[in-house]
């Protein structure tokens, strides 16, 4: 019995030590110690034995199992390290490659529109004012001149939450509450850009929400030779250097006299294309003289004060500038579209 048991230990210890798997090692433990082998057997056969051999084998038994529970303990640990390093191996870093380049962000081209056109006015000394989205028909309306009856409210179909609050249908209600704020009368000379709302069909040049940035200086000595200056200026800064601009009649119920502003053509350089409809100007944004009825509103007086006002599309701007032929491009977050400006 005794060299049957020897002879299975050293058998059991010399095949554990070629496993090179854990799953060989698992098939190897039940084979000697599970309950088919033949240590299991050995128990079996010690009711067999006299009673003085009975302890000697028993302990020869459990000493073989401790052996092969121990080698088998002793490979799975190698057999994890050996996985271990060749894993290392083959992750080696190669320090002397170049590194992999991280795709940097960029600010989409919406962001970017607005920072340009504020940049051009902050540049003249215009000061940068927010106002909230969810505005007082009030504000957005009444004090414009544009009371409730006001036919020139469909123009603007608005939003609205309740009878007396909508979402803004532009960015002039912050116009207003400057012009309240500013209870010393001093100087005016702001730019108020945000998203605007209105009830419109999305379609390629039409959504329901745009960007505008709108421009608002009132003073005493105020001109409209100073708004034309300006407009040029802006539409240099956007469109070139080269550009010009013209003035056409048009009708705002917040300014009076009110302009719609053309450019020169950047395409064609005002010689006709499909881009300006072959008449050497493309439409811009509205501006206007502020009416003597908004002055009055805010508390002042129209015959010792006056100003104008500006109004940029910030979608139409930036699509005019890169060529885009469908606004819902800039709201569909697509990294192909984006990734180009």
């Amino acid at each position: 019995m005794e060299k049957k048991i020897n002879k299975l230990v050293e058998e059991a210890l010399q095949e554990l030590g070629k496993a090179s798997k854990l799953n060989d090692l698992m098939v190897l433990k039940a084979k000697y110690l599970g309950k088919k082998s033949q240590f299991n057997d050995f128990m079996r056969e010690l009711k067999d034995l006299p009673n003085n051999e009975k302890p000697k084998v028993g302990k020869l038994v459990n000493i073989g199992k401790n052996k092969i529970n121990h080698k088998i303990e002793e490979m799975k640990e190698k057999i994890e390290a050996d996985k271990i390093n060749q894993k290392l191996k083959e992750e080696t870093i190669d320090v002397t490659l170049p590194g992999k380049k991280i795709a940097q962000g960029k600010k989409h081209i919406f962001t970017q529109t607005i920072e340009e056109i504020e940049d051009i006015f902050v540049g003249l000394g215009y000061e940068i004012k927010e106002g909230p989205e969810i505005e007082e028909d009030k504000y957005n309306f009444e004090m414009l001149n544009l009371p409730k009856d006001h036919p020139a409210r469909d123009m603007q179909d608005s939003l609205y939450i309740s009878e007396e609050i909508l979402l803004r249908t532009h960015t002039s209600p912050v116009q207003v509450r400057s012009l309240l704020e500013n209870a010393d009368k001093k100087p005016v000379k702001i730019i108020s850009p945000g998203r605007v709302y209105r009830k419109d069909d999305d379609d390629q040049t039409h959504s329901h929400q745009f960007g505008q940035v709108e421009a608002l200086v009132v003073d005493k000595k105020t001109s409209l030779s100073d708004l034309k200056g300006t407009l040029l200026l802006a539409a240099q800064k956007l469109f070139g250097e080269e550009r010009q601009i013209r003035l056409r009649p048009s009708y705002f119920p917040f300014t009076e006299p009110s302009v719609e502003v053309d450019v020169s053509c950047y395409k064609c350089n005002g010689t006709g294309c499909s881009m300006c409809k072959n008449t050497g100007w493309i439409e811009i944004l509205g501006a206007g003289m502020v009416n003597n009825n908004v002055l009055k509103a805010c508390g002042y007086d129209p015959n010792e004060f006056q100003g104008f006002a500006i109004g940029f599309g910030v979608e139409r701007i930036a699509m005019l500038r890169h060529g885009i032929d469908d606004i819902r491009l800039l709201y569909t977050n697509d990294l192909r579209f984006n990734s180009q400006f």
